[in-house]
């Protein structure tokens, strides 16, 4: 039985949740995302969270919340699926989970860790109209987005075991991609009788 943790990092609105959702779904796993947990904890709107207390009392709850939920006795207890599936979790991080060195320690030795690689402008193209997320919230998202992606993109690759590039394909295609990458590199047991990503 296959006992496994995939996580997902990348830039607010990269797709994670979405992506990860179907991920989740093809492989029979539990899907988790981190940022619906930390609003559990936290009993309110990430972006009321930070206008209140700021950036780096969120993170402080971030670390906490990634360290509890990588952990093997939690990665084990999500499998509530049938034998010869996966048994594990697929886990959506926020945007900004991979600025600390601990986390992104524990998500790569813990997990197999994808990176779904937007670039700025098709991040602009995605979120223009968003006003949930708190680093958007400002004169000029698109400065803000290029920003973003200039400090935490080596960071996700650092971290990452694999990329794709989220650019056009479709949410089914990327699932897709991700699952014949981990499939190929035994992270995932292919599907008898299937070739890759079948």
């Amino acid at each position: 039985m296959h006992r496994t943790l995939i996580v997902l990092v990348g830039l607010p609105g990269g797709g994670k949740s979405t992506v990860g959702r179907q991920l989740a779904r093809r492989l029979g796993v539990r899907f988790l995302d981190a940022d619906t947990v930390l609003e559990e904890r936290i009993g309110m709107p990430i972006r009321s969270f930070f206008e209140l207390h700021g950036e780096q009392a969120f993170r402080d709850i971030e670390e906490q919340v990634l360290d509890e939920l990588t952990r093997s006795p939690a990665v084990a207890a999500a499998g509530e699926a049938e034998d010869g599936k996966v048994h594990g979790l697929v886990l959506a991080t926020g945007g900004g989970a991979v600025l600390r060195q601990a986390n992104r320690e524990r998500l790569q030795s813990r997990g197999t860790v994808v990176y779904l690689r937007s670039t700025p402008e098709e991040l602009h193209r995605r979120l223009r109209h968003d006003t949930q997320r708190p680093l958007l919230q400002v004169a000029d998202p698109m400065a803000k987005l290029k920003e973003l992606y200039q400090q935490r993109h080596p960071l996700y690759e650092q971290t990452a075991h694999y990329t794709v590039d989220t650019g056009r394909p479709s949410v089914g295609s990327l699932v897709n991609m991700i699952a014949m990458q981990l499939e190929m590199a035994g992270v995932i047991p292919r599907p008898e009788g299937g070739a890759p990503g079948a």
